[in-house]
């Protein structure tokens, strides 16, 4: 296969799986690539994206690795020889790649969780809100691409608008829902938006107060997409200088523990919609 000169991070997610397995079953580089007939500047090759991996050996690695989780492979597999070149693919060259591997992530995720405590999530925002957003940005965005940010952004909520949408729970405190983003007409129909969307029967929208006592977790801010299977689950984490996505094993059992919490710490979606029309009608 050819190789990548900017593997996507669902290419480096698979290769880093691979590393993962064979590590597990104790084998070198080296004894992995001896398997296959290859060498092990080609193994590297594989487990760091650079070059692809068929169905056939994917399977051969995991029968050596003593891999039995059958749906793990198949997902592997899937990662693999799935050829979809999605809706982002017309940004690359014009957007940061995060963008478009944050496209990507989601249009193959089985469930989306978000946190947010200073803005309205990007699935549910406005296009003006968006915008807002995006703005106010440092250094400034040129006009032309902060068009584009504007756009993908609005393209992304495909995944819970489209014919098959994604389960989709957002969390969010009460200061992203307060925070005015632009004009206060704006910000009504960003609050009427949320609600609009809350009415979905995927979609679940629930709002921590001001109020509550003990609540310590407003730096918690992330985006968790379910993966084929628990493993392949991914957190997304704003980075300085990017997204920062997150795949270890511990790692995401940590923040499955700290989305439960900050959960359990929000109102029930009813009343967290009876909350957000209260804040609209103060607007």
């Amino acid at each position: 296969m050819p190789r990548r000169r900017q593997p996507t991070a669902r290419q480096l997610r698979l290769g880093s799986e691979l590393r993962k397995l064979r590590e597990a079953a104790g084998l070198k580089a080296r004894e992995a690539a001896e398997l296959l007939g290859a060498d092990s500047v080609q193994m590297s090759q594989i487990e760091y994206a650079i070059a692809g991996v068929s169905e056939t050996r994917i399977r051969r690695l995991a029968a050596h690795y003593a891999c039995a989780d059958e749906e793990l492979i198949a997902a592997l597999v899937t990662m693999a020889t799935d050829r979809t070149r999605g809706w982002w693919e017309e940004y690359r060259g014009l957007l940061p790649t995060s963008f478009l591997d944050l496209s990507e992530l989601e249009h193959h995720a089985t469930f989306r969780w978000d946190v947010d405590c200073l803005y309205v999530p990007g699935l549910l925002q406005t296009e003006e809100y968006a915008h807002g957003v995006f703005s106010h940005r440092v250094p400034e965005l040129p006009q032309s691409e902060l068009g584009l940010r504007v756009e993908h952004r609005m393209k992304r909520r495909t995944i819970i608008e489209g014919a098959q949408p994604t389960p989709y729970t957002a969390v969010m405190h009460e200061a992203a829902l307060r925070i005015r983003v632009g004009s206060r007409a704006a910000s009504r129909a960003q609050l009427g938006r949320v609600l609009e969307l809350s009415e979905a029967d995927h979609v679940t929208v629930r709002v921590i107060p001001f109020d509550l006592d003990g609540f310590i977790d407003a730096g918690s801010a992330m985006v968790f997409a379910g993966g084929a299977v628990p493993k392949l689950d991914t957190v997304v984490r704003d980075a300085p200088h990017g997204s920062a996505f997150v795949d270890s094993e511990a790692q995401l059992g940590s923040f499955r523990t700290l989305f439960r919490r900050v959960e359990g710490a929000s109102l029930e979606p009813e009343r967290s919609r009876d909350f957000i029309h209260r804040l609209a009608k103060e607007l």
